[in-house]
């Protein structure tokens, strides 16, 4: 099986998608969002496409696509249908597969599933994004504590905005994981600017080797 890594987030609008797409870039890899709610503006997979560049092909089609931009339990509701956890197995790609969910770990697929219990069953490696603001130490820990105590293999944090040296060093000594690196905020945002941030915060050994 091809390379797999699941890109989460310890919360939402955190600048997951951005590193999502980053990462897919750096990898030169297949980009996968299982379940996307909120389709009637710009999708996760419209964002990463043109991020990373990445032809039609090298975006792979959403299992479930839900009207409201809602947590996906709700948007689901909404729209009249309930997810069905069976569906979201992953893909077999000949190239490094990124998978990102929705918000953070505890987010409800249906009334009786979150996103954590999915990662529990791909037992796929995680790569978690952070943002380095105030109130990241609490959230972090929390997340890394959770993906632990379901077995899922964390692969390592991705902090995402202004370099906080203290902050990033609390989480690894206390959350005793390994830091990939950080993205900062980019200012514009664009594929060039994406990609030699991640090229220069980011080391591709860091994701070799490593199987789903």
């Amino acid at each position: 099986m091809s390379r797999t890594f699941v890109v989460t987030g310890t919360d939402t609008g955190i600048g997951k998608t951005v590193f999502a797409a980053g990462l897919t870039g750096l990898l030169d890899g297949i980009y996968w969002k299982p379940v996307q709610s909120g389709i009637r503006e710009e999708t996760d997979s419209e964002v990463v496409s043109l991020l990373a560049g990445l032809p039609l092909d090298r975006v792979l089609p959403e299992a479930w696509r839900l009207n409201e931009p809602l947590s996906p339990h709700r948007a689901a509701e909404l729209d009249g249908v309930e997810i069905d956890v069976q569906t979201l197995t992953l893909p077999t790609t000949d190239r490094p597969l990124v998978v990102e969910g929705a918000g953070g770990l505890m987010v409800p697929i249906n009334r009786r599933a979150l996103y954590i219990d999915v990662f529990a069953q791909w037992r796929a490696p995680v790569v978690l994004c952070a943002r380095t603001a105030l109130g990241t130490i609490n959230h972090t820990l929390l997340s890394i504590e959770a993906l632990r105590a379901r077995s899922i293999p964390l692969l390592g944090i991705a902090f995402i905005g202004d370099r906080m040296v203290d902050t990033q060093r609390t989480i690894a000594e206390m959350g005793k994981v390994r830091v990939l690196g950080r993205l900062p905020r980019l200012n514009p945002l664009s594929p060039g600017t994406l990609s030699a941030a991640m090229q220069a915060s980011f080391n591709v050994a860091d994701f070799r080797g490593i199987r789903a």
